[in-house]
């Protein structure tokens, strides 16, 4: 199953660049955070509105494919008194592991 995780264009070109990327969230690195955070297929929109709603950088989606990680991936409830569980990436991202980017609108 692949998962999705919400970029913007200037951190995955310099991930590309690097040869790693390391943005958890939004203005948030993973060494801040952790882990970088997540999205199955349903989740990624509802995350775009929430958390990307006033950014006005460009941004893409990548679909990642999780055994090319080489890092676990672990299912956590996102916030305390919710339910709801997203996937978490516990190490930098390969750009040999995403399968697609997406420019986002």
């Amino acid at each position: 199953m692949t998962i999705f995780h919400i970029a913007t264009a200037a951190d995955w070109e310099r991930a590309r660049a690097d040869g790693s990327y390391t943005t958890s969230t939004l203005g948030v690195s993973l060494e801040q955070q952790g882990f970088i955070h997540a999205s199955r297929a349903e989740q990624w929109p509802d995350v775009r509105d929430r958390i990307y709603a006033g950014c006005t950088e460009p941004l893409v989606l990548l679909e990642i494919e999780p055994a090319q990680l080489g890092c676990p991936v672990v299912e956590e409830v996102a916030a305390p008194g919710t339910t709801e569980t997203f996937p978490h990436v516990y190490g930098p991202l390969p750009p040999a592991a995403v399968l697609a980017v997406t420019p986002l609108t």
